[in-house]
């Protein structure tokens, strides 16, 4: 199985504090692979270096074997990466259909036709296509995460990375949620912060913990259910 994002001593450090601290990852392509950890563990610093999002103190990451270090977000993106923000970053006063529009035109540019039938497909991926005409703003927070993930699904990306995107979603929302996830792989590969543990331990190939941040362990939902380090930092306190 191929390497398709890996970083080597990736820290940042913020006035002192380090959030996130040397930091060896690797992510296999077609994987499901959920980070995990406690609040303040580095996480979100994690990713929004992995996307470009934040700059690293120290450290390189590499996507699809190129060096991505210095490649600002919106490069990134167009090499394969997309990311679903911890808060929605719907365009409120726009419209279902043109939200994931403006995504879709990163990659097709302006022809119309193949953006309508991609904002199309997204839509129907993610069960939002009764409400293509509607205004995102007046959407219920549980639909505006599932606008955001078809967005980032009409970039067709190589890796998508997802923050808390079951937050505000019904129980039937996140079953489907799961069933998407699922569909996506192997063609797209998916990191997934997610405080659901049912979730992780479903859907997850592999469980990265972070804690500190560093990672504190590494392994299958079962290996990281009976590990004794994350029971102590993470799970046996929820």
């Amino acid at each position: 199985m191929s390497v398709i994002l890996s970083t080597h001593g990736l820290t940042r450090a913020f006035s002192g504090h380090v959030a996130v601290n040397a930091v060896d990852f690797t992510l296999n392509e077609g994987e499901i692979r959920a980070l995990i950890g406690p609040n303040g563990a580095g996480k979100t610093t994690f990713v929004s270096m992995l996307i470009g999002r934040i700059a690293p103190s120290a450290g390189r990451i590499r996507f699809e074997d190129q060096d991505v270090t210095d490649l600002p977000a919106h490069l990134r993106v167009s090499r394969g990466m997309a990311y679903t923000f911890q808060i929605t970053s719907v365009f409120g006063q726009l419209s279902v259909e043109e939200n994931v529009a403006l995504a879709a035109r990163r990659r097709l540019g302006r022809d119309r036709v193949a953006v309508r039938a991609e904002v199309e497909h997204a839509l129907a991926r993610v069960g939002l296509t009764d409400h293509i005409g509607q205004t995102a703003q007046d959407l219920s927070y549980g639909h505006q995460r599932l606008l955001e993930i078809a967005m980032g699904l009409a970039q067709r990306p190589r890796l998508l990375i997802l923050d808390e995107p079951t937050q505000g979603l019904a129980e039937n929302e996140i079953a489907a949620f799961k069933t998407l996830i699922r569909s996506l792989v192997p063609d797209t590969t998916i990191l997934l912060i997610e405080h659901n543990m049912s979730v992780v331990m479903e859907l997850a190939d592999r469980i990265t913990v972070l804690n500190f941040g560093e990672i504190l362990a590494e392994g299958t939902p079962v290996d990281i259910h009976a590990n004794p380090l994350v029971q102590n930092a993470y799970l046996g306190s929820g």
